[in-house]
């Protein structure tokens, strides 16, 4: 136990207090648990969520707490649970009575019994999280740390209160949190706690995959993902939820001639992306940007290696790894596959000889995103040699001012062109049909291929000349 026991300072906000009168009153001993003790003492800033233990009735409590405050507060109770909910100023408090559990074999969901305050900690998932405050006027602020959490939280170890093959095996999503909490607080997972992930495993197969997506974001939204998504995959729980991923590990060799390891790729490109951007779904799309490389993987005896349409294949591998995983299947997903699909674009427009119309059509298909689009690019760069690495950089910096040249120029960043289809039909006098398509797209071409400005009569004149190549003929307009 350290000698500054007693952390009332860290109990200054004054809903404490008003927890500590209410459970003098019940007689109920009452503890402020887990992820804010944790986060006090790491000094992570004031969590709003907090987690309250009563040696009795959450429920009690809660509505006892919610009677002292001063404005009319609800209180959300989950009777099956034995856990209540209230809001106070940006606090968000749980209560639970304290419980002891067991677990069956094919389910994580516990049966739950009335329990002492060691009984409570015993079922936490880590001696980290398992770190007690009494809020009692007797003793107020006292730490109650029966399994040495302060000590691991000083030496930045993630380590199970009991036998780590019991902790994992009774609810085997701790085997992901325990990898987030390591990714998230860089911290190192205790020898014997990572045997065990490897060991329990296949257990992952009874969460639902829901949970788990919900504890890969946030390994992703980590200052360094890769930590993460190494351990996940050492432990063999990668191969579990993600095997396109573990797919690309590896360098095969032929006749002398090698590939560079596609998976470690990945995980220095999410690394760098990380360091510029906070939105989740393009760091996913940093993560599966090389996923159609390990089904598209050849070698011709004159070129060596080869992953042609990679990015394209990989784009349709987006779709079947959303729904697996019960990803999101709408624009955010659309983004993701958009961007995994245009991955290798600018690059092929750095050259000198490269046309204006390259350059708009990667505007036109990369529409508003084509700043993500340039992010996710310049985070593909892992090469090691400074000078290889500034001349990609530059590379990429003439990419951008010929976008930016060639967009102020023609204004095809998510252009319509400037003949509707309304007015293809009212001028051929025809219903929508296949030749309304074909005049529409015919204009868009000749835009993109800069034949005519994007601009309306250029554009009009065009739509009368290729409806006449079509036998279509111009109604007599007064």
């Amino acid at each position: 136990m350290p000698k500054h026991h007693n952390y009332s300072k860290a109990l200054h906000h004054n809903i404490f207090r008003i927890i500590s009168e209410a459970a003098d009153e019940l007689s109920v001993d009452a503890y402020v648990i887990g992820g804010f003790v944790r986060d006090h003492i790491l000094e992570r800033g004031d969590p709003t969520d907090i987690d309250i233990v009563a040696v009795g009735s959450g429920i009690q409590l809660a509505k006892k707490v919610a009677d002292k405050l001063p404005k009319k507060t609800p209180v959300k109770v989950f009777k099956n649970f034995g856990t209540a909910m209230l809001k106070a100023d940006d606090k968000e408090i749980e209560f639970v009575g304290a419980r002891k559990e067991s677990y069956r074999q094919h389910s994580r969901k516990p049966i739950v019994e009335d329990g002492t305050l060691q009984d409570d900690q015993n079922r936490r998932d880590f001696t980290i999280n398992a770190l007690a405050l009494k809020l009692n006027s007797d003793g107020f602020g006292e730490l109650l740390d029966p399994f040495n959490g302060y000590e691991d939280l000083k030496k930045k170890i993630i380590r199970t209160p009991l036998d780590p093959d019991l902790t994992y095996s009774d609810d085997p999503l701790r085997m992901y949190r325990a990898i987030r909490f390591a990714t998230q607080l860089n911290f190192i997972i205790e020898e014997e706690s990572l045997k065990s992930i490897s060991r329990n495993k296949e257990r992952i197969r009874i969460i639902s995959k829901e949970r788990i997506v919900d504890e890969l974001n946030k390994i992703l939204l980590s200052d360094k993902p890769s930590k993460g998504f190494a351990l996940l995959y050492k432990t063999g729980l990668l191969e579990k939820i993600l095997p396109e991923l573990t797919a690309l590990q590896g360098i095969d060799e032929v006749e002398g001639q090698t590939h560079k390891d596609n998976f470690w790729h990945t995980l220095e490109v999410v690394d760098n992306i990380s360091e510029n951007t906070d939105d989740l779904w393009l760091r996913w799309a940093a993560l599966l940007h090389d996923i159609g490389k390990a089904p598209t993987k050849k070698f011709h005896k004159k070129i060596g290696w080869t992953f042609h349409g990679h990015e394209f294949v990989g784009a349709k591998m987006v779709f079947k790894l959303f729904k697996r995983l019960r990803l999101p299947l709408n624009e955010k997903m659309k983004f993701v596959q958009k961007m995994v699909l245009l991955s290798s674009r600018p690059i092929a427009i750095v050259d000198d000889n490269v046309t204006d119309s390259a350059v708009r059509r990667l505007i036109f298909d990369a529409g508003d995103n084509i700043e993500e689009l340039m992010t996710l690019c310049e985070a593909d760069i892992t090469t090691k040699n400074p000078k290889r690495y500034r001349k990609y950089h530059n590379n990429f910096q003439v990419v951008r001012e010929k976008i930016q040249e060639v967009e102020e120029r023609d204004h095809v960043r998510n252009f319509q062109p400037p003949v509707s289809g309304e007015e293809i039909m009212e001028t051929f006098n025809i219903k929508p049909s296949r030749e309304v398509g074909l005049i529409k797209d015919a204009i868009k071409e000749a835009i993109l291929e800069g034949d005519i400005p994007n601009e309306y009569q250029p554009a009009r004149d065009f739509m009368l000349k290729k409806g006449e190549d079509l036998g279509l003929k111009v109604q007599n307009q007064t």
